[in-house]
């Protein structure tokens, strides 16, 4: 199906010049968060780096396929993109790529949840080795689950013997498979993982004020109340981090969520169904989420502003030292 945007034409507007923008900008905050990570020099440990980096490929896929394929379909009619084959493929990556951002964020924050939670656990738990063989469990689910879209379109038309465009299948709409994969498709992404992230948050928050208390009281009892506590500022950066990307996803999903649980309720008991508007800026926000993780990084870490520092000046002191020569 060539894709086709509900929004009002101003906001079709907004939305054109919107796309291309979040492109620049996600392609080169995301490259740069995976190339400063890879680095292993911003004071971070080895499994929580893999989760970073892991969930920053994750975005970059997501604004490739999710933003600048969508817009080329949209905006520039009749290229390769159209043929029936590559069209479909790309309605699989668009939510194969979103499903595996979203559940890498919930894989992360769960991570941190055993680290700060679950001393007992963390030992085991939280190593490079099981973060690599969680991203990568992850991330082929993510794409699997997402295969049977490639099977929801059909050719529009043939010509010179080539499938091309996508029109949904009409049984589609009757069958009882395409009823019930749509609706644990919506559950898993983003439903089930914003329910997640909330309630491991919310635990974590609830074990960090308990053991803050305990640990002022102990210092209290021994008369060391003004020494510097090393495990309580480790664990503070790591809450800071945490909470910012996962409290990052929740704003900027949260419009979006609302409105599909709006959209099945009004479904069901036929209420007026929302403005097209509000739908779409639910979806641009959800998009603003990709580019979000490199600020938050910048803002919370001061190692990962140096290297991000030293990033930006490189090539300013390699051009200086060729003209030196």
């Amino acid at each position: 199906m060539k894709y086709t945007s509900n929004a009002l034409p101003t906001l079709a507007d907004v939305e054109f010049i919107y796309c291309p923008v979040l492109v620049v900008i996600g392609v080169s905050v995301n490259l740069l968060a995976i190339v400063i990570l890879s680095w292993r020099n911003c004071g971070l440990s080895r499994c929580m780096t893999c989760y970073l980096v892991a969930m920053a490929v994750a975005d970059f896929f997501v604004v490739i396929s999710d933003v600048l394929l969508r817009w080329l379909i949209m905006y520039f009619p009749v290229s390769f993109l159209d043929i029936t084959y590559v069209c479909c493929l790309i309605m699989v990556l668009i939510p194969a790529t979103t499903i595996n951002s979203v559940w890498l964020t919930v894989a992360f924050t769960f991570d941190r949840f055993v680290a700060i939670c679950c001393q007992k656990l963390k030992t085991k738990y939280c190593t490079e080795k099981t973060a690599v063989r969680i991203i990568a469990t992850v991330s082929v689910l993510s794409y699997l689950e997402s295969i049977p879209w490639y099977f929801k379109f059909q050719p529009e038309y043939i010509f010179n013997n080539l499938p091309w465009l996508c029109v949904i299948k009409p049984e589609y709409y009757t069958s009882i498979f395409w009823t019930l994969y749509g609706v644990s498709h919506r559950v898993l992404s983003p439903t089930l993982p914003f329910v997640i992230i909330l309630v491991l948050n919310t635990l974590t928050v609830r074990h960090v004020l308990v053991a803050s208390k305990a640990r002022r009281r102990l210092q209290k009892d021994s008369d060391r109340e003004k020494t510097s506590d090393p495990e309580m500022v480790k664990r503070r950066k790591s809450i800071i981090l945490l909470f910012a990307i996962s409290g990052s996803f929740i704003s900027l999903w949260f419009p979006y969520c609302i409105c599909f649980l709006y959209q099945r309720i009004a479904l069901v008991h036929d209420y007026s169904p929302l403005s097209p508007t509000v739908g779409t800026i639910g979806y641009l926000l959800q998009l603003l989420s990709t580019c979000t993780n490199t600020c938050l990084y910048t803002v919370t870490q001061t190692q990962f502003r140096e290297q991000l520092k030293a990033v930006v000046k490189l090539p300013f002191t390699l051009v200086l030292r060729s003209i030196k020569q």
